[in-house]
């Protein structure tokens, strides 16, 4: 017991004669948001492949983990009921996924969103072709904000139409 007393006071001599000066640390937020933002990358990564598996998609070449880092993905139905978005839609237009489940995503446009870029989108929907355009959509505060999106049917391995998907990002 002695000895373990003196190493406690050796380390505390050693200590005391460091030169380097502590600063408390205010904050772990960044820390906080850093691991907030890896479980939301997983937690989204799991719930697509889960899609994808369950309703058979065929092999694509899309980058789903790098696209979700970087843009919002939202994935409808054939019927273009939405089943799924990422967590970054929050930061994009100020919606969470269980606000615009099973909803069209014709729930973000408005007055502003040009009818001719809509129209074009739905033919492509309709002709089963990808599309890319900028669309000028709306916020959940009503802000109008320029989105690019890139869209994609997807098809499973019998070859029918199971769902779309639809890459975004602020443009």
């Amino acid at each position: 017991m002695n000895n373990f007393r003196q190493y406690e006071e050796a380390i505390a001599v050693y200590h005391n004669g460091l030169s380097v000066r502590k600063a408390p640390i205010f904050c772990w937020d960044f820390h906080n948001e850093f691991l907030t933002a890896v479980k939301s990358f997983f937690l989204d990564l799991k719930k697509l492949n889960s899609i994808a598996s369950q309703n058979k998609w065929t092999q694509n070449n899309w980058d789903i983990e790098n696209s979700l880092k970087d843009e919002v993905i939202i994935v409808t139905d054939a019927k273009l009921k939405i089943v799924f978005a990422s967590q970054n839609i929050v930061k994009m237009n100020g919606y969470v996924e269980a606000e615009i489940l099973g909803k069209s995503p014709k729930m973000f446009q408005g007055e502003a969103t040009n009818q001719i870029t809509s129209n074009e989108i739905r033919l492509a929907i309709l002709d089963h072709k990808p599309f890319e355009k900028v669309v000028m959509n709306y916020k959940k505060n009503g802000e109008v904000y320029a989105c690019l999106i890139k869209g994609y049917p997807v098809f499973n391995t019998k070859g029918d139409l199971s769902h779309y998907i639809a890459f975004e990002k602020a443009a």
